[in-house]
């Protein structure tokens, strides 16, 4: 069954694969992604202070270098190296750097800063040499769904999926301590010189209940999202096939080889509600459609365990998130 007609707030992974869907390699595809998907947080809104960084428009010559890197991958897989990634967000920042690198900005990339070799201070995600200028920029993909209503610009009830944390005290922790990091005295003896500015660049994907978006002032207008439901809400779904997202490749809109596992409505419930039973949580899914031998994502979105929200509720209860 082909996926019904995509809404304006589907419209991200439709443009991306207009423009990108010649990249197939995920390695190049995330990097397209993360140069050229809208920025998570507004850089021009007054609820930043001037703190949040953006990358701009992708250019020709961009784009060519990324078709470049999808016929012949060998630069790019050799500064990824053989490790396997675990952390989403460190896979991400070694693709920037790459690019950073390839550009001829990166000044220094993940800079530790030690009071004492067994006290570190912090680490300096990026330096960059921006027209004349030296620029520190912080780095973060994040992942978060709204639980409940807006906060008013905390940003507390936009929470991981995991429910470790949430995008309020994630900003307030790279605000309020690693833009500053050039302050410390243990940092200026590592530095060529006192940064010209401190920024923050996020990337990443907001979730609402349902699929409808909540605009928020802080929050890009053209930031990605998709939905979150309940494990029990999965027959309210849009589209009949689906594929489980690995955690590596959720940065773009997923391209797989035809083939691979794709589940309908009722596997999907079946496979999660074992998943849920040995252990409650989030896994991120794509909804696809085939198009010429290949799974290409429409939409996408989080299921979780039909207590999840019961569980946020009792973090903040708790003290582990914030209310």
């Amino acid at each position: 069954m082909p996926p019904p007609t995509e809404a304006a707030g589907d419209a991200f992974q439709a443009r991306f694969e207009r423009r990108w869907g010649h990249l197939t390699r995920p390695h190049v595809r995330a990097l397209a992604w993360l140069l050229d998907a809208p920025d998570l947080l507004d850089p021009a809104s007054a609820h930043w202070g001037g703190r949040i960084a953006t990358l701009g428009a992708t250019s020709a010559a961009d784009a060519a270098w990324l078709a470049a890197l999808e016929r012949d991958p060998a630069t790019l897989d050799a500064a990824l190296g053989a490790r396997y990634y675990s952390r989403l967000g460190l896979y991400a920042e070694k693709l920037l750097a790459f690019y950073f690198a390839q550009r001829g900005v990166l000044v220094a990339h993940g800079l530790q800063v030690r009071a004492n070799k067994n006290d570190t201070v912090g680490e300096f995600d990026f330096l960059l040499r921006l027209d004349g200028a030296l620029a520190h920029w912080e780095f973060a993909t994040k992942f978060y769904l709204l639980d409940g209503e807006p906060d008013g610009g905390r940003f507390h009830r936009l929470i991981g999926p995991n429910l470790a944390d949430s995008l309020g005290l994630k900003m307030r922790k790279i605000i309020d301590k690693q833009l500053s990091l050039a302050q410390h005295p243990a940092a200026q003896s590592l530095l060529p010189g006192a940064p010209d500015s401190a920024q923050a660049l996020v990337k990443g994907w907001l979730f609402y209940a349902g699929g409808t978006v909540r605009p928020m002032a802080g929050i890009s207008p053209a930031h990605n999202h998709g939905f979150w439901s309940t494990l029990s809400g999965i027959d309210g779904l849009a589209g009949e096939r689906f594929v489980v997202m690995p955690r590596l490749q959720w940065l773009a809109p997923l391209k797989v080889a035809a083939g691979v596992a794709v589940l309908g409505r009722d596997a999907l419930r079946q496979l999660l509600a074992a998943q849920f039973a040995a252990t409650p949580g989030a896994v991120m899914v794509a909804a696809v459609r085939e198009e010429n031998g290949w799974e290409v994502e429409w939409r996408r979105g989080f299921i979780v365990a039909d207590d999840w929200a019961r569980q946020a509720a009792e973090r903040r209860d708790t003290g582990k998130l914030p209310r």
